[in-house]
């Protein structure tokens, strides 16, 4: 089939495609015996419209940084995306659709990002789609200020979303909507698929609102497609979004979930459940399938595939004249762009990391942090981030350096506004599509508010670093509603999530070393708000950081009589322990633990000469107790809080709740008996 046979393809063939990502969702949903059918069956034509006609992308290089990107909010429609990608020429061959669901298929029950090619983020928890389609948007918005030339837009891209009535519902859509509609994003194009279904049935059992206004609230531009499957309304509704550069649009498609299906369309039997073999049948019937065995892919339907994939690949063949034009035109630009979306650090940043003396390291850890920001920042420009509306506490502001905002896209300090949730799910999609480093900051207690993304941070390895300050009962009179105690133990849990919890202003400075070395997940620096003593070891910091955890006093010449270990604020506590117990002949060992999945990672020997086998150990740590078990191990004790805090004076609070050196020492003496 020729290039201008595909333009004017038949409406028997363009038909015969679409009806392929149908059946191949329906066949492998009931091969799985698990599944979501019915949303795949309704989208397909929306899926055939945007591969074969809008999107910017090739299948031959599904990582190329000027491509469209598109993300399926409603991850449970999976197979939407599997069946369009295999047809579209994407490296997943017909038997992983056959494997859907299965051991190491590469068509897991919800996309994975960086697991199959093609896929741009993971989703399937309802909403986070749709904030990380804000924060590719914002990516692409800042990226293209800053490189961008006069005739040379060598970032210009667009960031399509899907998604349905549950991401509308949960309360992330509204934080990311509101955002992306206050910044203009005139290149973030959404489909709702408006099928009135959810899994106990209508949506009028629980939902009365009116999308279409509560968008046009938020500053978007709203269309309508009142089916699915009229393909020429779909395509004058993303022209017309297009043509809107000033705000986002959501485009509100009518579908039939489970279309084409005699007993199950527009019914909750279609969404989460296969048709079952007899209701395949019938459907196929309907759409007058040629095939009768499961997963038959009609040549004709594949051959319009393959060749209306091929003209959209064009689009990378153009874009490599343009960057071959503006490399020759601005090398330098050129360079840096490519340096930072191949994730390479600049040389000079290990010079530029701060240490601290007696005089500016006696400050809270904060404070610390706020200094290392704004060392750094010129040397790593594509550090880009902000806080949730608490940059005087969070520290977080890059001094010199304008707000990110629809009138400024090169801003580089981000108000993300009170919007935790979508503020990490927002920098999972920025950190996602490449060229910016993300950081946002709260207090460590509204990482509650945040931790589904953090989760899929952590799943999906995204660089994302994590600003958590007021870490403790430290925090004073703001009381219980703000004093993390469960947070710390929670954030150890997740996976690949690094949780660093500085001592001092050169174990802040080191931990943002490790942060941005970390590219394979997420970051937590969780920080002080009171102030730190400064201990003066900054050559034992950098490496002790690294290690997770190191010694910061030793028992003076003897074999030590007992270990205590400490993070953060109550590193200092410990050793005062340590001079009480050396005063009753008791020889003590302090170590700064800033991260114990740093330290876990350690070799078996380093962790040995550490903490030595057979020594009583005690810990210390201004929260949950649970995190410390293991390395205290049977004979040993933790001293930490496993109740909610109080509002009082932060000396009073650690006074009343037993986070004190004497308790450290006579549990230490306890031990020793």
């Amino acid at each position: 089939m020729s290039a201008a046979s595909t333009e004017n393809a038949s409406s028997e063939t363009v038909r015969l495609a679409i009806d392929t990502v149908r059946t191949l969702a329906m066949d492998a949903v009931q091969a799985a015996e698990s599944g979501h059918p019915g949303t795949p069956m309704a989208l397909a034509p929306l899926a055939y419209a945007l591969y074969t006609k809008h999107l910017r992308h090739d299948p031959a290089a599904p990582d190329w940084a000027d491509r469209d990107r598109f993300i399926l909010s409603v991850g449970h429609a999976s197979m939407l995306l599997y069946g369009t990608l295999h047809l579209a020429g994407y490296d997943l061959p017909l038997e992983e659709i056959k494997n859907f669901r299965q051991w190491e298929s590469l068509t897991p029950g919800h996309p994975e990002v960086h697991h199959t090619k093609g896929v741009e983020t993971t989703t399937g928890p309802l909403g986070q789609g749709v904030a990380n389609a804000v924060g590719f948007a914002m990516a692409e918005a800042h990226l293209a200020a800053t490189f961008n030339q006069p005739g040379h837009e060598i970032v210009d891209h667009y960031t399509y979303f899907v998604a349905g009535d549950g991401c509308l519902m949960e309360g992330i859509s509204h934080e990311a909507a509101s955002y992306a509609g206050h910044l203009k994003l005139g290149k973030l194009i959404g489909f709702f698929d408006d099928n009135g279904i959810t899994i106990d049935g209508s949506t009028a059992l629980t939902c009365s609102d009116d999308a279409a206004k509560r968008f046009e609230s938020y500053g978007w531009q709203v269309l309508h497609v009142a089916d699915v499957n009229d393909l020429a309304a779909i395509d004058a509704a993303i022209a017309e979004a297009k043509a809107d550069t000033q705000r986002p649009t959501l485009i509100i498609t009518k579908t039939h979930i489970g279309f084409g299906s005699p007993n199950r369309q527009d019914t909750a039997k279609a969404h989460g459940e296969p048709l079952g073999k007899d209701e395949i049948a019938l459907t196929k019937q309907t759409y007058g399938w040629p095939g009768t065995e499961p997963f038959f892919v009609p040549q004709d339907a594949l051959a319009h595939w393959r060749n209306a994939t091929a003209q959209r690949a064009e689009t990378h063949a153009a874009w490599k004249a343009k960057w071959q034009a503006y490399s020759a035109a601005y090398p330098e630009l050129a360079a840096e762009l490519e340096r930072r979306m191949n994730r390479e650090l600049p040389a000079q940043l290990e010079q530029s990391f701060p240490a601290f003396d007696a005089k500016s390291g006696n400050v809270a850890s904060r404070a610390a942090s706020g200094v290392v920001i704004n060392a750094i920042a010129n040397v790593v420009p594509e550090l880009f981030g902000g806080s949730a509306d608490l940059t005087g506490s969070n520290l977080t502001n890059v001094k010199g350096a304008h707000p990110f905002s629809a009138a400024q896209r090169d801003g580089r300090n981000i108000h993300f506004g009170i919007r935790e949730h979508a503020m990490g799910a927002i920098m999972n999609g920025m950190g996602l599509h490449g060229g910016v480093i993300p950081y946002g900051g709260t207090f460590l207690v509204f990482s509650d508010y945040m931790r589904p993304a953090i989760r899929l941070a952590g799943l999906m390895g995204v660089q994302a670093i994590y600003v958590f300050t007021h870490d403790s009962i430290g925090l004073g009179e703001d009381g219980p509603t703000h004093q993390p105690v469960e947070h710390l133990t929670a954030l150890r849990c997740i996976p690949n999530l690094l949780v660093l919890r500085p001592s001092d202003a050169d174990e802040v400075s080191e931990a943002w070393r490790v942060a941005l070395h970390h590219k394979r997940g997420p970051s937590a620096i969780v920080l002080t708000r009171q102030k730190l003593s400064y201990f003066a070891e900054p050559a034992r910091a950098k490496d002790g950081v690294k290690q997770g955890a190191y010694i910061v006093a030793d028992a003076a010449g003897h074999v030590p009589n007992v270990v205590l270990l400490a993070s953060g604020s109550e590193v200092e506590i410990a050793l005062k322990a340590r001079e009480q117990l050396s005063g009753h002949g008791i020889h003590a060992r302090v170590v700064s633990c800033p991260s114990l999945e740093l330290f876990a990672q350690q070799p078996l020997e380093y962790r040995h000469h550490v903490l030595p086998a057979g020594v009583p150990r005690v810990a210390v740590e201004a929260a949950h107790p649970m995190s410390w078990y293991r390395w205290v191990g049977d004979t040993g004790a933790v001293v930490g809080i496993d109740t909610f805090g109080a509002s009082a004076p932060a000396p009073v609070l650690y006074q009343k709740f037993g986070i004190t050196a004497d308790r450290v020492a006579a549990t230490a003496k306890q031990l020793l008996r």
